[in-house]
């Protein structure tokens, strides 16, 4: 499951299984990428805070799809295939178009830069794949890019959360040993509604 020492549900104690109490899903089952910060707790919080906000939130104006196709790409530019396997699976609940969906896939894992999506969304993609693999090249003409394809700076700010939290969560992946096995593929946060819901369903 991982090179850490991970915690499981009903090993937990204290502040971490009440955490748990909050992120679990069927069966209590917690995710491999939410146990990996059972030796610290605070980060599991911090992670979620910031997971809930970035991609599951009533705040955000771009489509949650759009969103999760973001973090299917980041993921896959990163080589993480644990978070490629899992928001693939949301992608497609999202887009309900298994065809859609399974082409999108397609063209990222082959490194197309033909439109995923339309030539507004694709900036979008863009902006994303520089921000992942040259965040030192940024300038100011990329953000306005994204403006000129009819992107508001509210929903910039969307994409560059998104970029930069897939970034973070890969890099935690990547660098743990995290795998899927035992993982119930998709399963996300999704009562937007609520932000301090944070079960996986």
């Amino acid at each position: 499951m991982s090179w850490i020492k991970t915690i499981d549900y009903q090993t937990a104690e204290g502040k971490l299984k009440s955490i748990y109490d909050r992120v679990k899903g069927a069966d209590n089952k917690v995710d491999n990428v939410l146990q990996l910060h059972s030796l610290r707790p605070h980060t599991l919080q911090g992670h979620m805070t910031l997971y809930k906000s970035v991609l599951h939130h009533t705040g955000n104006t771009l489509p949650k799809w759009y969103l999760e196709a973001l973090g299917v790409y980041v993921s896959q530019l990163n080589q993480c295939s644990y978070c490629v396997d899992h928001h693939f699976e949301g992608l497609k609940r999202l887009l309900n178009n298994e065809a859609e969906a399974a082409s999108f896939l397609e063209k990222i894992q082959k490194g197309a830069h033909t439109l995923f999506f339309g030539t507004k969304f694709d900036s979008g993609m863009a902006y994303a794949k520089k921000l992942t693999n040259t965040p030192h090249n940024m300038t100011q003409s990329d953000f306005q890019t994204l403006l000129d394809h009819g992107f508001a700076e509210g929903e910039i700010l969307e994409i560059n959360q998104v970029t930069s939290y897939f970034n973070y969560v890969n890099r935690s992946v990547l660098g743990l040993g995290i795998t899927t096995r035992g993982d119930t593929l998709g399963l996300s946060p999704n009562e937007s509604e609520d932000p301090e819901n944070w079960n996986h369903q």
